[in-house]
């Protein structure tokens, strides 16, 4: 009867591990469509160059510190600290907070700039910009979200060594978002 439940749990945890790497292949595909389709349109022609505003430098470090505060939280796990755990998910969940507001900082800096997604003054480079910024912002609220659950699930010591797969998937999809930022910043950066 164990080894059955036993083969069930692992199977399960394939399936959900499965789940949220079809998961990130699908918002690669994604991001390499906009991504794509920014190289078209900047070879198109027309393009404003403007200054990216130094709080999305800011928003990197950020997000780059919060994957160590996540780091922290399954190193804590795996050696069965409970405290040390939650310490490090509350932190990322905070960290990735502030990431927020300093998108929509970085946001009305360049609405500063009058640089607009949208309207009579907008420019195909402007509107990318904040497609892009916007789009990977709207796939870390998922991650947020997942950091609030996992938070809760280690407030109430649901994780232990041998069963933490939730802390797995939300640092997985926390990671992925962080690399995925540091890419679309550099891309932004040097593809003007």
């Amino acid at each position: 009867m164990s080894t059955t439940l036993t083969q069930e749990k692992r199977t399960n945890q394939k399936a959900q591990l499965s789940l949220l790497l079809v998961g990130v292949v699908s918002i690669v595909m994604f991001f390499a469509a906009l991504t794509s389709a920014y190289i078209v349109s900047f070879n198109a022609g027309g393009w404003v160059l403007f200054n990216i505003p130094s709080v999305f430098y800011t928003s990197t470090a950020i997000i780059l510190l919060s994957s160590l505060t996540l780091i922290c939280a399954q190193i804590s796990i795996n050696k069965e600290n409970q405290t040390m755990l939650l310490i490090g998910l509350v932190f990322t969940l905070l960290l990735g907070i502030a990431f927020t507001f300093s998108q929509f900082s970085g946001w009305n800096q360049l609405v500063e700039q009058e640089i607009f997604f949208s309207g009579k003054k907008s420019n195909a480079a402007g509107s990318f910009f904040y497609t892009i910024t916007f789009m990977h912002l709207a796939h870390l609220l998922f991650g947020l979200a997942a950091l609030v659950i996992t938070s809760i699930k280690a407030s109430l010591k649901k994780y232990s060594k041998a069963n933490h797969l939730g802390v797995q998937l939300v640092s997985l999809y926390w990671h992925f978002l962080t690399i995925l930022w540091v890419f679309l910043l550099l891309f932004l950066i040097y593809i003007r």
